[in-house]
Parts: structure tokens; C-alpha cells; sequence
């Protein structure tokens, strides 16, 4: 039996007497339209400052990008050559003279925290110019624009290429966009490979098929990844997938500047229609012509005099598109300009407001970048080339020998740091009576060689004779080990304890 809705109960766009049923697919259809599909967006070439600006930051990091692996430092005839290398394989960073090792990724940790406030700063002062010029999304995204325009056309031709049938010109045309854009996210992913392992070496092993399996995956991950969301998704990915947007609001406030429409100015927008004199009669209107000119260099796809949005990355193109404009119709430029809304609030009243870039959050910023800052600068001056670790035997805690004395057992790990081989020697001190003794060696104050930048574990016996256990603090006694380079360039303490049994 089939249920129907009162004549007064309508749901959705459903009429009167609907069936449930019915009304139902029509909930299901209103659902669906809730969800639009992607717009495709044609960004036309714009030209003035801005654009200009944006094509020396593109050239200077895509640059910077692909030629620091290429980049030599001498470090030795037993360390690698490469100014950059994230060394997996041993376990260490090498950044020009600097190499970190494992345990010091608090050096990194710092480096991010700086790149953060430093994000939060430029973002506070100016908006999110790092999302317009220096993000890796938008530099690839205007370099695969770039390669679109090259092969397509600008944006009228690229129009009307996508509304014609399928036929040679257009095969080719597409097809010859889409192999560039493959190409280009080669070069990137083989790029970002190559800082992982020596680049001279990996490029030639690429070539004749004999580099790791590891590198071949990520190679074409890289790939696929460059590819998708720089050449096919584009703004999308700024929009639905970063979540950098929804932060910036907070850090941004009335003082930040922001690429701005000017109403007070603009407005009443609308053809600039001659009067019977041949000119136009500017005091009964404002500056702007609703060109749109603003709107289809617009990378995201947005019109600016809407107003500030989550999707304007503040690139400015909108300024050189619009003050273009202005100088062709014979009005003043930056109608479309970097503003505060406390500018142009006080604007809308007649009053002035001075910009106020230096204010309380940027101070916090910068502050704290000054502290993190200077912490990592004292960590780095306090660093030492010679690294020392104590690990005492967990079973057995203690070894009785026959005279009556006891035995510990340590493991010594000495890290040396130098780019050259270390000698060292190990003794004891703050144990009466203490002898130490080195596994591997026959006599009693063994040098020990640690290689060029390596680690070197030692097994390690100290004993305690019979005339000095009662000098012992059951159930652990402190003392200190002592690694002293036999130049004396270096001498590091660690302290450990001795273990005995308790005495009754």
C-alpha cells in the first residue's frame, strides 16, 4: 500500500500529494546538487609586477630545487661529496660543512620550528603570499600553466580548444601538453630522489636499470604525485585539500595587508559608457568597468571585489590585471591593491590609518624565532666532535670472583665525529681501586681506534678487589668512565654505576 503526504506537506521542491516515495528521490537528487562538480578554470596570462615577480621566484626555486643534489662539497676521501644528501643508509644529514647525526634531529626539529614562526610571521604582516609565490603547489602549478599556455593557447584559445570535436589538432595539442607535464614530473620526482643517495651515481644506475628497487617506487611516486596535483587537480588542491587557509585566520587580523578591492573607489561599478561629449563622466561613477579582467587572471578562479576569501593565495595577479586596465581607460591605478581592513574602513569614513606591520603577534613571532633561534645557535657552539654512551650489563648485574672482589660488565659506544680517524684511551676514576679492563686487547691502556665519522662499540670489564669492596655503597656505587683522545683534542665523562650485593 502506497502512503501520499497531506496536500500541505512538501518537502523539499516536492508539490503537494507527492508520494513519500517520490518525495524521497527528490531529496536524494537536492542531496546530490549539494556537491558541484569542478568548475574548470582558464587563467589568462597576466602582465605587470606581479606576474614579473612571480617568474623570478619560479626560476629561483625550481633552480635552487634542481641543482642543489648536483652540488659538490669536499668532505674527505671517506665521506660523500654532495652539498645536500640525506644519507639513509648511514643514518645521517649533510648540509655543506654541517653533518647531523640520529641523535641530533633536534637540530631539524629546530629548523622546522623557524620555518614556522617565520610562516606565521610573513603570514601576520602580509597575508598568504607564501601560498601565492613560494608554496611547492603553486610554483609547479604556474609552471604547468605555463606549459599549457605553450601548447594550447592562452585562455580564449584553450576555450575554444576544449569546445571543438576531437581531431588532430586538438590530439596533438593535448596530447603534446600532457607529455610535458609527464616529463616535468620526472625531472621532479628523479630530483627529490636524488637527494636520498649520491645523484652522479643514482642517475647513472637509472639509466642502465640498476639502481634500487626503493628508489624506482619512489621515483614514481613522486611522478604520479607532481603529475596529479600539479598538472590535473591545481587549485583544487589550495582549496579542498590545505588545511593552511583555514589556519591563517589566525594569524591575521584588521592590520594584515591583503590583496583588496577599493569599493570606496570602485564603486558604482559598471561599463564605462561615453556621454554626448565623448568622455565619461567619472564624478557620478566609480572606477570600475566590471571588466572581469581581475576575475580571469585569477589562478583560483575568484572575483576579489567579493571581498577577502579562503580561496585568494594573495599571488596579486588581480593588481596587474586591473591596474592595466586603469591605465588604458585613463584612471589612477591600484583600484586593486595590498590593503589593511583597518586602511580601508577608515578609508570608507574619510579618516587615515597608518599600516601597522610592527605590532604585538609580529613581535611574539619574531621573538620567538630570536629565542628558538639563539637556543640553537648555543646547542651548536657547545657541540662536540667526540659523543660517549655507558651501558651497563643488565644480567648478570654483578660477577663475585674468586679473591672475593666483583666484576661489572659495559658497553662503551664512542661516536666519532671528525673527517678523520680517533684515538682514544678509557679509565676509571671516583672507584677505589677500580681496574678496567678492554675486551680485544692485550694490554691494560689499549689505544682504541675509533674510524672516520663512525661508531665503535667496546666490551668493557672494571673490577673491584677484595681490599676495596668495603669501600663499595651496595647495592650501586657512582663512579665515571673517562674517554680521553690521545691528542687531547677531546675528553668526554660519562657516568655509570657499579653494581654489588648487598651486605648482611
Amino acid at each position: 500500500m502506497t502512503t501520499h503526504a497531506p496536500a500541505d506537506f512538501i518537502v523539499g521542491d516536492a508539490a503537494p500529494g507527492v508520494a513519500v516515495h517520490d518525495v524521497a528521490a527528490v531529496n536524494r537528487k537536492e542531496t546530490r546538487q549539494l556537491y558541484a562538480e569542478r568548475r574548470k578554470i582558464y587563467a589568462k596570462l597576466a602582465h605587470g609586477t606581479f606576474r614579473n615577480l612571480k617568474w623570478i621566484v619560479m626560476l629561483v626555486t625550481l633552480g635552487i630545487y634542481y641543482a642543489l643534489p648536483w652540488i659538490r662539497w669536499d668532505r674527505g676521501p671517506e665521506l660523500p661529496d654532495q652539498a645536500v644528501l640525506v644519507d639513509v643508509a648511514n643514518g645521517r644529514i649533510f648540509v655543506g660543512p654541517i653533518e647531523i647525526w640520529p641523535q641530533e634531529l633536534y637540530y631539524v626539529t629546530g629548523l622546522l620550528v623557524i620555518g614556522s614562526l617565520a610562516l606565521f610571521l610573513v603570514t601576520a604582516a602580509l597575508g598568504r603570499v607564501w601560498c601565492g609565490y613560494t608554496c611547492p603547489q603553486t610554483v609547479w602549478t604556474d609552471l604547468m600553466i605555463a606549459v599549457e599556455r605553450f601548447w594550447q593557447g592562452d585562455r580564449n584559445a584553450r576555450i575554444r580548444l576544449d569546445k571543438e570535436p576531437w581531431g588532430p589538432a586538438k590530439i596533438f595539442k593535448k596530447s603534446a601538453t600532457h607529455i610535458s607535464w609527464l616529463l616535468i614530473s620526472l625531472l621532479t620526482g628523479g630530483a627529490f630522489v636524488f637527494y636520498f643517495r649520491d645523484a652522479p651515481t643514482l642517475l647513472v644506475e637509472f639509466l642502465t636499470g640498476s639502481a634500487p628497487m626503493i628508489a624506482y617506487l619512489f621515483l614514481g611516486i613522486f611522478t604520479a604525485t607532481t603529475y596529479l596535483l600539479g598538472a590535473i587537480s591545481r587549485e583544487q588542491v589550495c582549496i579542498y585539500m590545505c588545511p593552511w587557509p583555514r589556519i591563517q585566520g589566525a594569524m591575521t587580523d584588521q592590520h594584515t595587508m591583503l590583496v583588496s578591492y577599493r569599493p570606496e573607489r570602485g564603486e558604482p561599478r559598471g561599463p564605462a559608457r561615453k556621454g554626448p561629449d565623448g568622455t565619461v563622466d567619472w564624478s557620478v561613477r566609480g572606477d570600475c568597468i566590471d571588466c572581469k579582467a581581475c576575475v580571469v587572471v585569477c589562478p583560483t578562479g575568484i572575483d576579489i571585489r567579493d571581498g577577502s576569501q579562503l580561496e585568494c593565495i594573495q599571488c596579486a595577479l588581480c593588481i596587474d590585471a586591473c591596474d592595466e586596465i586603469m591605465v588604458k581607460i585613463g584612471r589612477p591605478t591600484r583600484l586593486i591593491a595590498y590593503d589593511t581592513i583597518a586602511k580601508r574602513e577608515a578609508s570608507e569614513r574619510g579618516a587615515h590609518e597608518p599600516l601597522k606591520l610592527l605590532r604585538p603577534r609580529t613581535y611574539l613571532y619574531a621573538g620567538l624565532m630570536a629565542v628558538v633561534g639563539l637556543i640553537m645557535l648555543v646547542a651548536f657552539s657547545l657541540r662536540t666532535t667526540l659523543e660517549v654512551n655507558v651501558v651497563g650489563d643488565r644480567a648478570p648485574l654483578y660477577v663475585p670472583l674468586k679473591d672475593g672482589g666483583f666484576r661489572n660488565g659495559y658497553t662503551v659506544k664512542i661516536l666519532n665525529k671528525e673527517h678523520a680517524n680517533r684515538s682514544v684511551k678509557l679509565r676509571v676514576t671516583g672507584l677505589d681501586g677500580a681496574r678496567l679492563r678492554v675486551l680485544g686487547f692485550d694490554t691494560a691502556d689499549p689505544i682504541i681506534v675509533v674510524p672516520t665519522d663512525d661508531l665503535r662499540e667496546v666490551r668493557v670489564f672494571v673490577t673491584v678487589p677484595v681490599a676495596s669492596v668495603p669501600k663499595l655503597s651496595p647495592p650501586s656505587t657512582s663512579f665515571q668512565i673517562v674517554v680521553e683522545d690521545v691528542a687531547g683534542e677531546a675528553r668526554m665523562v660519562r657516568s655509570t654505576v657499579f653494581q654489588s650485593p648487598v651486605r648482611r
